[in-house]
């Protein structure tokens, strides 16, 4: 492998780390949960708080750290903030895992990860 395709899979591998720190809390998890089960719509971040019950403060640094890994998008609705789920981002990192780590000792068949998913 050359150096250059080295570097850029090290990148992603980064890239994705980031991503599974981000929802390694269990509130950050349980804001994905509920963003997923909320898409395509999305919620406000009163309906997040209120689902979750997380003090506003702390809700927010959750939500932030989200969205700098880009696994939740934001936009702004006048004076309200809704968010969606990122699920592009999110099936590159269920890819990444699936290639990159089931695939070459055949730990898990396709059909595992269907069923996973359903």
């Amino acid at each position: 492998m050359d150096g250059g395709a080295t570097k850029k899979r090290a990148e992603r591998v980064a890239k994705y780390a980031d991503m599974f720190s981000a929802m390694g809390t269990e509130p950050r998890l349980r804001i994905m949960q509920l963003l997923l089960s909320a898409h395509p719509e999305g919620l406000v971040v009163g309906d997040i708080q209120g689902e979750l019950e997380i003090p506003n403060s702390t809700l927010s640094h959750h939500l932030d750290k989200l969205k700098n890994e880009d696994l939740v998008h934001v936009q702004r609705e006048s004076t309200f903030l809704r968010y969606t789920a990122n699920t592009e981002a999110l099936q590159e990192l269920l890819q990444f895992l699936y290639s990159e780590c089931c695939t070459r000792n055949k730990a898990l068949k396709p059909q595992d990860i269907v069923e996973v998913c359903r």
